[in-house]
């Protein structure tokens, strides 16, 4: 009996040696293309010209807060001067802290290689500490050009609070719900800005008519919204030039607006740049002081949309643009019409069209429409550039997205999400009609993602940072001064108007939630059926293999073994292509993978098996554009690395050395590995020929040339490619709850029959697609 119990623990023993040897980690090929990534620097003339341009892309939003912020503050009229200086001096602080100290010249240092937003520092989080829900990492994909981190020392803070984060999984779904919910409540700022914004500026068509019924205003703003939303599918490319002088001379108007308003008005509003006011107005202990705040903190909206937008405008054009232009002329934009509000209380309503000079009136209203199209533009393009990180890290469902520009990246239309935005923005802003329970919606889902990216700030400063604790602790505190003042403030307003993000991120956050647990839940599966590459290939003679012409893709989510569709698809048909590749495609936490980057390669088994594994990656704003043949770049992928191990064959001192494919993880030889007990798995044949094609001889070596190889793959790829993906349905077991049968079963079952296939999202031809369907319970 023990000695029936050893010669099966030897057994196992062996077959677990031998499939870490036959499916070996990628570290070389991996290695083979690491470069070194160099910060790009700018010239002087440059950085004036980025700064110049991100005018348009970057702070549209904030600076179209001054159309609607006084009239939020006082939506019921205003008659103490006393409280209109304690509101200026309000605004004045919050611009200082909040979009100056803290984003600017803090925030917008923790983007990942220029992408900024929630999901870029929960990518550098990911990166920096083994959080990601979806373990599918590898430490290959440490070597990419684009994947930074940092070391820590082991008793170091960071490492400690690595650790912590890492030692539980529900601290990991913690971070995950909290980077959802800024995600959730962002998605509703872009629907939102525009009703806000254009809804506001299209108000200035009553000036001339001010018995011109708001309904008017109404069908204008609803008339422009569906224009702006019927558009994007141009993208911005072709218009995009126009973007940044338009916010430049809005700008430029309002600022030059307001000075003139402090010349000719009340200049006493100046005393508000002495925070002692910010103590007088909230010293009378009114109620409306203190919720007033919601309104004031609609001058900082669009700060979370400057973080967002960041792109690849380097910081410090940012920083130059924003002190140099759009801080001062903001500044001068609110205290100007402060002074006017204070020689014309009852113009509090309509304070900003009402400050303007008669004279440039028509022209300001046609600057202020479009700085306020542009500002919506640059929402909406945000929120599809927030959905397509959420869909590469596994949090949405597979949406269609477009790429609108062969010159920019991150320029993309996602037509489902356009529609559904395009409904919500006109519901918004046909059902409530007014600015001011619009703001109250607007500000409530603005202060919850600024509280999200100061919580995910902190890990990031201590782990990729590396800041002291003392510095972590006066930013943190520093932030939550100003922002849960204002968070307790919205909260008052939820009732009137504040419960619309609210919803909008229920219900987004109820698909994010359903789609991801249910993804990771489908991972768990392939991670605990998958079947060892040993034992397919020890048992290839029992079931009967038969190797059929071509050459077949089998697609999986795992970056090693066999996934379990595959054993389920040879055991109904016993039979497997000539060459077999299993391809891998993951979403890694980098913003891009280089191209040249994308695909490892590695065989599996000897050569005279033809198979091999391919790993695909992708960064959260790559794209699988439809120009791109992803069959052919497999195929090339294939051939490129066929060559270059035959060329590495004989050059074991080189630094590309055959240790690629022989060394196992502690640098043991295998090149003379014995693989006689599978000698009599059925050997290929070449598609076209009947003889048997790279057999190994007696002595072991393969009497295969590359040049064999390559014919032979080229044979294949003519006699057909067949791209194998798996079905996997999930359900919830009988004896699960209601919840959670409602959840997989009806919720995740309609979102996997509206979302997109695989096959369609890498234009696999119908043609050549097989489908091997199971379901699973969960």
């Amino acid at each position: 009996m023990d000695s029936t119990t050893g010669d099966e623990a030897t057994s196992k023993g062996m077959m677990w040696e031998l499939d870490q040897n036959l499916d070996q980690p990628m570290d070389e090929e991996a290695g083979r293309l690491r470069n070194m990534y160099r910060e790009k620097k700018f010239s002087a003339m440059l950085l004036l010209r980025l700064a110049y341009q991100s005018l348009g892309v970057v702070f549209g939003d904030l600076g179209t807060s001054p159309l609607y912020v006084f009239y939020n503050i006082f939506p019921n009229g205003v008659e103490n001067d006393e409280d209109i200086v304690g509101a200026l001096s309000l605004i004045i602080y919050s611009l200082t802290l909040i979009p100056l100290l803290k984003y600017v010249f803090v925030v917008l240092r923790a983007n990942d290689n220029g992408q900024g937003g929630t999901f870029a520092l929960y990518s550098l989080l990911c990166r920096h500490a083994k959080i990601n829900t979806i373990p599918n990492q590898h430490r290959t994909d440490e070597e990419l050009t684009t994947y930074s981190r940092q070391t820590h020392e082991v008793n170091s803070l960071a490492a400690k609070v690595k650790r912590w984060l890492e030692a539980h999984a529900y601290k990991k779904n913690a971070l995950l719900f909290v980077v959802l919910i800024g995600t959730c409540m962002a998605i509703g700022d872009g629907i939102l800005t525009p009703a806000i914004s254009v809804l506001s500026a299209s108000g200035g068509i009553r000036e001339e008519n001010p018995k011109m019924s708001n309904n008017v205003v109404v069908v204008v703003a609803v008339i422009i919204l569906i224009g702006l939303f019927c558009m994007q599918h141009y993208g911005t490319d072709k218009v995009g030039w126009l973007f940044a002088p338009v916010v430049l001379l809005w700008f430029i108007l309002i600022g030059s607006v307001g000075a003139v308003n402090i010349w000719r008005y009340n200049s006493s509003a100046l005393k508000a740049f002495n925070p002692v006011h910010i103590y007088r107005y909230f010293k009378k202990g009114k109620y409306d002081s203190w919720t007033s705040l919601g309104g004031i903190m609609l001058c900082i909206t669009g700060t979370e949309a400057l973080y967002a937008d960041l792109c690849h405008f380097p910081v410090l054009a940012i920083q130059i643009a924003f002190t140099m232009v759009v801080f001062p002329c903001l500044l001068l934009a609110y205290t100007g019409q402060a002074c006017y509000i204070m020689s014309h209380k009852n113009h509090v309503e309509d304070a900003f069209y009402r400050s303007i000079p008669e004279q440039i009136y028509w022209p300001a209203f046609v600057i202020a429409t479009a700085a306020a199209v542009v500002a919506s533009q640059a929402t909406i393009s945000a929120t599809y550039s927030i959905i397509k990180q959420a869909l590469a890290l596994g949090c949405f469902p597979r949406v269609k997205v477009v790429h609108t520009s062969k010159k920019f990246l991150g320029q993309i239309y996602i037509p489902d999400i356009n529609w559904v935005l395009m409904v919500l923005c006109i519901a918004v802003t046909a059902g409530f009609k007014n600015r001011s329970q619009i703001g109250n919606a607007y500000g409530t889902a603005v202060v919850i993602v600024m509280l999200v990216t100061t919580f995910l700030m902190v890990p990031v400063m201590l782990l990729v940072w590396r800041s002291h604790w003392l510095l972590v602790l006066i930013f943190t505190t520093l932030s939550l001064l100003v922002e849960l003042p204002y968070f307790s403030a919205v909260i008052f307003k939820i009732d009137q108007g504040g419960w619309v993000p609210l919803v909008i991120a229920v219900a987004f956050m109820l698909i994010m939630y359903v789609w991801h647990y249910c993804t990771v839940k489908r991972y768990e599966f392939e991670m605990h059926s998958k079947v060892s590459m040993a034992w397919i290939l020890g048992l290839g003679p029992s079931l009967g293999l038969v190797r059929v012409p071509g050459i077949g893709f089998v697609y999986t989510e795992l970056a090693s073994g066999v996934p379990h569709i595959f054993s389920h698809f040879i055991t109904n048909l016993p039979a497997i292509h000539s060459v077999v590749v299993f391809v891998c495609v993951k979403y890694l936490p980098v913003y891009t993978v280089p191209p040249d980057e994308r695909f490892l390669v590695k065989r599996i088994g000897p050569k005279n098996f033809h198979m091999f594994r391919c790993v695909a990656r992708y960064g959260y704003k790559d794209l699988h554009k439809k120009d791109d043949n992803f069959e052919k770049m497999l195929l090339d992928s294939l051939l490129s690395f066929v060559r270059l191990d035959s060329m590495m064959d004989g050059y074991s001192d080189s630094e590309y050395s055959v240790a690629d494919m022989t060394m196992t993880n502690n640098g043991t030889n295998m090149s003379g590995l014995s693989y006689t007990s599978h000698d009599s798995i059925v050997p290929v044949q070449s598609p076209l020929r009947g003889s048997n094609t790279g057999l190994f001889t007696e002595s072991g070596q393969t009497s295969q040339t590359v040049g064999d190889e390559i014919e032979f793959l080229n044979r294949c790829k003519d006699a057909g490619v067949v791209h194998i993906l798996g079905n996997t349905i999930v359900r919830a077991r009988r004896d699960s709850s209601i919840l959670k049968k409602l959840a997989v079963n009806y919720v995740y079952a309609f979102l996997r029959r509206i979302c997109r296939e695989n096959s369609v999202m890498f234009y696999v031809p119908h043609e050549s697609l097989l489908n091997v369907g199971q379901i699973y319970y969960i």
